[in-house]
């Protein structure tokens, strides 16, 4: 399922030594019953969107905002845990975007916190799609399945879809995963090669070129990128070379790797979201729905 990869740009980054960057840590609950609560993007108002199981074990994309849960069901998804509803982005507008599994395929949306809408996300000729990154102009980037069953990543703007093809990425199931795509229009992007590597890009020139990334003290399994702020600065998920999970920030052009040190987190971050005030959402061990998410503030 794509949202393996979803839910985990090499830029070749000279690693310095970096001055201390200290993050501070927080779990996120949706509610005080929910069995898992996934968090996957943040805004620069701190609201946060993700996904949740609640206690009848249902899946529901959500958006938290403070304290508050706006819980938002597809008439057409499946919720049990594993079919994939949630939000993987959301904008300054509070427009989340997303995708779930439906009893015949998978479909991506946007969902309008000021309109309480849910809009389908549609690529000609595509049998499956799927959402990742939205920005302020409303750009999504994610995932789609063409005609002939190759995976690609997709840049729309408005009416128009651009094919996203990283170099070495084999085209599977769902193709490469794209993380984020910030105001500048610069998008990141991963999948894995043929030998399983993850290998992770950004291109800001819509696919015409890409520049790798690789984290931090990576093993064979590779890195994971995910968001880019409008400064910006990157996070992803390394694997090392004993294939544990960290989460990584690239700020001002070094890389710092941090772990959550709450429950099993050491070895078992991963970082998913990121806005301009350097606040980060992610996940962290491997609970019986996936884990734990949590909130992170870099300073």
């Amino acid at each position: 399922m794509l949202g393996v990869l979803l839910v985990l740009t090499f830029v070749a980054v000279g690693i310095a030594a970096a001055p201390p960057l200290k993050f501070t840590f927080k779990n996120v609950k949706a509610n005080s019953t929910a069995q898992e609560t996934d968090t996957y993007a943040i805004n620069n108002s701190g609201m946060i969107a993700g996904d949740y199981v609640d206690s009848a074990s249902v899946q529901h994309p959500m958006i938290l905002v403070g304290k508050k849960l706006i819980t938002a069901d597809h008439t057409g998804c499946l919720n049990s845990p594993g079919t994939a509803p949630a939000f993987y982005g959301i904008n300054s507008a509070g427009v989340a975007s997303g995708f779930c599994l439906t009893s015949t395929d998978t479909i991506a949306f946007t969902y309008s916190m000021k309109t309480k809408k849910f809009t389908d996300i549609k690529i000609k000729g595509a049998t499956g799609v799927e959402a990742s990154g939205i920005n302020d102009s409303g750009a999504i980037v994610g995932t789609y399945i063409d005609s002939a069953g190759v995976g690609h990543g997709f840049l729309k703007v408005g009416a128009k879809v651009t094919k996203l093809d990283p170099p070495g990425v084999v085209s599977g199931v769902m193709g490469p995963a794209n993380g984020f795509i910030n105001d500048k229009g610069v998008i990141t992007i991963f999948g894995a090669d043929s030998n399983g590597t993850l290998r992770s890009f950004t291109t800001a020139d819509k696919g015409k070129t890409y520049k790798p990334f690789h984290g931090k003290g990576e093993g064979t399994t590779g890195t994971a990128i995910h968001n880019i702020n409008n400064k910006g600065d990157i996070v992803a998920t390394v694997f090392d070379t004993a294939g544990n999970r960290h989460g990584i920030l690239l700020h001002g052009g070094k890389q710092f790797v941090f772990d959550d040190p709450q429950g099993d987190g050491p070895n078992a971050t991963r970082a998913d979201g990121l806005n301009d005030k350097l606040g980060i959402v992610g996940r962290y061990g491997a609970g019986a729905f996936g884990g734990t998410g949590f909130f992170a503030q870099a300073k």
